[in-house]
């Protein structure tokens, strides 16, 4: 077995948690400023916290602008990255000042919501609309503040393209959703090829 402490360093090329923790759902996420400029930007750290209300969270490291545009708005919304939109994703990523617009740099038209005043991509098969519920710092075990903070929001409006639905039941791999990796640009696709039930005891 490898052991290491973190504090220490992991002794290896690059850090294995994200490859351990994965693969992810992406974390791509609209939100707009106060000033009204609009941002677009993938998380690698995301997934859903709570039923009902159905809450969801990503945390923002370096990138600030989206924590900020929640903060300030208390609107987000929440974009699935599917195999076709993720060169799109890819470009939203860069590192540009705030009052670029990422919708623009990436080539995508945003859609006006139904509940929050937050656009999503046009083009998304499923978009999670929210309200901010809570911004959380995150500190170390000893309290010292880290570069990480987590959004969190209640889910207040859902689209799902009803191609993606067969009898009532959202079928996961038929969107091809786009995963996160370990490594700086390892992704992955999901399809039913491993696929097997496994129902919880006590239940038919």
């Amino acid at each position: 077995m490898h052991f290491y402490e973190p504090g220490e360093g992991n002794g290896l090329p690059h850090s294995p948690l994200n490859a351990i923790v994965a693969p992810r759902p992406i974390g791509w996420i609209s939100s707009r400023a106060g000033d009204g400029t609009l941002n677009l930007a993938p998380f690698s750290f995301f997934n859903a916290f709570n039923y009902t209300p159905p809450i969801i969270g990503f945390s923002c490291t370096g990138q600030k602008d989206t924590a900020r545009n929640c903060a300030e708005t208390g609107e987000f919304c929440w974009n699935l990255v599917t195999a076709d939109l993720a060169e799109a994703m890819n470009a939203s990523s860069a590192s540009v000042p705030p009052e670029v617009d990422e919708f623009a740099l990436a080539g995508l038209e945003p859609a006006a919501s139904r509940v929050v005043e937050v656009p999503h991509v046009a083009l998304a098969r499923v978009v999670f609309e929210c309200r901010t519920s809570q911004i959380v710092p995150l500190t170390t075990a000893d309290g010292e503040t880290t570069p990480a903070t987590v959004v969190f929001g209640e889910v207040v409006g859902v689209h799902i393209d009803t191609d993606l639905l067969v009898d009532g039941i959202y079928q996961t791999t038929k969107a091809d959703p786009v995963l996160r990796g370990g490594g700086p640009s390892t992704y992955y696709r999901s399809d039913d090829t491993h696929r097997f039930e496994m129902p919880r005891p006590g239940t038919d």
